[in-house]
C-alpha cells in the first residue's frame, strides 16, 4: 500500500480514536452496584437517628444544608484558614467543611500569580468537601449540624515546621466534646481529618464518620473534540480499582458499594480531590443528586463506632487536594494514582511517561523532553519504519513500470490492476508492505498522546521562544503549520499508484486537513508529531537514497 493511503489509514485511525475518546467521556458505562441495594442503602441511612446535636447530614437527603436556627451572624463565611506550602484551605465553621482550596503552586492562569483555587463555593458555583459524622442514640434531636469555634482563625507552616493543624471545637448537650483536627504536611496535598471524641456521660453512643465530595454539575470546562477531557466522579474498591462514575449515572443509580478501603473523587483535567477512609476498614460508597438536580455528591461512611461510656476515642481519614502527581497520589492510597487515566493502554502510556519524566530531569525543559522522547520512541521503532520504507521505496523503483502499464491499458482499470499484481509478484513487492509497520504503531503513538495530555507538570510549563505553555494551544499556530508542511514533504517523497481522481484530491488535502486538527492540540503534543515527521523525513531519506543507489549499482552490473 503506497504511503499517501497509509497516511490516510494513519489519520482514520487516529480521527477515529478521538472520537471513540469522546463518545466513552459521553457514555461512560454505569459499574454494576455491589453488596446492598440503593433502597436498603436508604433505608439503612434513614435509620441512622441524630444525637448530640448532629444531624443526618448524608444521603437520607442529598443536601446538606445547615438548620435554619443557626444564628445569622453564623454563617458559611465564618471560617478558619489552614495554610502549608502547598494548599491554603478554607475551612467553614459550620460544620467543619472545607470551602475552598487554593493550590499554591499552580496558577489559575499563566504568570497570574493567583493560586488556582480548586474548590470553591462562590459565584453559583460549589465544588466542597464535606465532612461529619452521623449519632445513632435515644437522644437525637434535629438541631442541625454542629457549629464549632476554632482555636485560632488562621494556621501557616512556618519555616522550620513540618506540618500545620487546626482544631475545631464543639460541645454537645451533654458535655460530649468533639474536636476536629486539620493537619497538613509540608510539601504535601493531604490532608489528614481527625475526629477526637470524648463521651462524658454514663451511656455509650454510637457514631459513623463520612466524607463526600459535593460539586455543581453544569460548572467547568469539558474540552473540545480533539481532547476530550472527563469531569465528573470515581471510585475505587476491592473489586474495582479504578472506575469512573459520571453525573448522569448518579443520576440513573446511586452508587452503592461496600468494601474494604477504596476510595471516591472528583476529577476534572489534570486535579483531582479525594475521600479516603481507613485501609482496613469496611467502608460504604455513594453518590446522590441534590433535589434540585445542580449538585452531586459522593462520599464514604465508615463503619460504626461506640463511643463507650466517660472514654475517648478517635476516627480520622484523609483528603487529597491537588494535581494529578502519580508518585504522590501512589503513596497516599492504592490505586489513586489511576486517576492519570491513560485508558486502555495504560500498560505504554506510564513507562513513556517515566520516561520522560527522566528526560526532564535532565534537561529541565519539558519542551526538549519531549524531543528526546521522540527521538528515542522513531529509534525504538525504526525496524518497523525501515520495513515501511523498503517497501515503498520497492514502489517507488517500479514507478516507470507501472506508468507503462497504465499508459498501454488506458483508460481499463481492471487490466491495469492485473497487470500491477503481475508485476509485484514478479519484482517480491508486497504493496501491502508499508501498511502493517503503520498498525503496529499507532498504538504507541496513542500511548504517546495520552501521557502528553495527561500530565499536569506540562501545565504552564514554558518551551522556548513564544510556546511560554506546552499545555495549550501554539498561540501562534506556527508548530501546526510546520507540522503540515512537514506532512506536505513526506507526501511528496511518497510513491503513488492512486489512479481515482477523488482519492489523488483527498491525499493533497491530507496535509491541510491534519493542520486543521493539531490547531486544537495543545502545543506539547504538536511539537512531538512535528519532531516525529522531521525524524520520519530524515529516515525516509536515507532509506530512499540507499534504495536508488543500489539500484543504480545493479544497472550497472548488468
Amino acid at each position: 500500500m503506497e504511503s499517501q493511503r497509509n497516511l490516510l489509514l494513519l489519520a482514520l485511525l487516529f480521527v477515529s480514536f478521538l472520537l471513540y475518546q469522546a463518545w466513552v467521556v459521553e457514555h461512560n458505562p454505569q459499574p454494576v452496584a455491589q453488596a446492598q441495594t440503593t433502597q436498603e442503602t436508604q433505608d439503612s441511612s434513614s435509620s441512622v437517628l441524630t444525637s448530640s446535636n448532629f444531624s443526618a447530614d448524608v444521603p437520607v437527603s442529598s443536601e446538606i444544608v445547615p438548620s435554619s436556627d443557626i444564628p445569622a451572624q453564623q454563617s458559611a463565611s465564618r471560617s478558619v484558614i489552614l495554610e502549608n506550602d502547598q494548599l491554603r484551605l478554607s475551612i467553614s465553621l459550620i460544620g467543619g467543611d472545607v470551602i475552598s482550596a487554593d493550590l499554591l503552586e499552580h496558577d489559575d492562569e499563566l504568570d497570574s500569580g493567583v493560586p488556582f483555587r480548586l474548590l470553591d463555593s462562590g459565584n453559583g458555583f460549589t465544588y466542597i468537601a464535606q465532612s461529619g459524622l452521623i449519632a445513632q442514640g435515644p437522644d437525637a434531636n434535629k438541631k442541625g449540624r454542629p457549629v464549632y469555634t476554632a482555636n485560632n482563625n488562621e494556621s501557616v507552616l512556618t519555616e522550620g515546621q513540618n506540618s500545620v493543624s487546626t482544631s475545631l471545637t464543639f460541645t454537645d448537650d451533654n458535655g460530649n466534646i468533639f474536636v476536629k483536627t486539620f493537619t497538613l504536611k509540608r510539601g504535601e496535598y493531604v490532608v489528614t481529618v481527625s475526629y477526637k471524641i470524648e463521651n462524658n456521660t454514663d451511656s455509650a453512643f454510637n457514631v459513623q464518620l463520612y466524607g463526600q465530595l459535593k460539586e455543581s454539575i453544569e460548572q467547568g470546562k469539558s474540552g473540545n473534540m480533539m481532547m476530550p477531557i472527563y469531569r465528573g466522579g470515581a471510585f475505587s474498591g476491592a473489586e474495582t480499582r479504578y472506575s469512573k462514575y459520571k453525573f448522569d449515572d448518579m443520576q440513573d443509580e446511586a452508587l452503592n458499594v461496600t468494601t474494604q478501603g477504596g476510595w471516591v473523587a472528583m476529577l476534572q483535567h489534570y486535579f483531582v480531590s479525594a475521600w479516603i477512609p481507613v485501609a482496613t476498614e469496611e467502608n460504604k460508597l455513594y453518590s446522590s443528586i441534590s433535589a434540585n438536580k445542580k449538585d452531586a455528591n459522593i462520599g464514604f461512611r465508615a463503619p460504626i463506632k461506640t463511643i463507650d461510656a466517660n472514654s475517648v476515642a478517635e476516627i480520622n481519614a484523609q483528603l487529597w487536594v491537588g494535581p494529578k502527581l502519580q508518585s504522590q497520589m501512589a503513596e497516599t492510597a492504592d490505586h489513586l494514582d489511576l486517576t492519570v487515566d491513560y485508558g486502555w493502554l495504560w500498560f505504554l502510556a506510564q513507562p513513556m511517561f517515566k520516561l520522560l519524566l527522566f528526560f526532564q530531569s535532565i534537561v529541565g525543559n519539558w519542551g526538549l523532553a519531549i524531543i528526546l522522547i521522540t527521538f528515542t520512541v522513531k529509534g525504538a521503532l525504526y525496524p518497523l519504519t525501515k520495513a515501511q520504507y523498503t517497501s515503498m521505496a520497492k514502489m517507488r523503483l517500479l514507478q516507470p513500470k507501472i506508468k507503462e502499464l497504465r499508459d498501454r491499458f488506458d483508460g481499463d482499470k481492471q487490466k491495469v490492476s492485473k497487470a500491477m499484481m503481475e508485476l509485484y509478484k514478479k519484482e517480491k513487492v508486497n504493496p501491502l508492505g508499508g501498511c502493517f509497520p503503520i498498525l503496529l504503531q499507532m498504538p504507541i503513538f496513542i500511548a504517546l498522546y495520552w501521557s502528553l495530555m495527561e500530565s499536569v507538570e506540562l501545565r504552564h510549563a514554558p518551551f522556548m521562544l513564544w510556546i511560554q505553555d506546552l499545555s495549550v494551544q501554539d498561540p501562534y499556530y506556527v508548530l501546526p503549520v510546520l507540522m503540515g508542511v512537514s506532512m506536505f514533504f513526506i507526501q511528496k517523497m511518497s510513491p503513488t499508484t492512486v489512479q481515482d481522481p477523488m482519492q489523488q484530491k483527498v491525499m493533497k488535502f491530507m496535509p491541510i486537513i491534519f493542520t486543521g486538527f493539531f490547531v486544537m492540540f495543545p502545543a506539547g503534543l504538536v511539537l512531538y508529531w512535528l519532531m516525529s515527521n522531521i525524524v520520519t523525513l530524515i529516515q525516509q531519506t536515507l532509506i530512499y537514497r540507499s534504495f536508488e543507489k543500489q539500484g543504480l549499482n545493479e544497472k550497472k552490473k548488468k
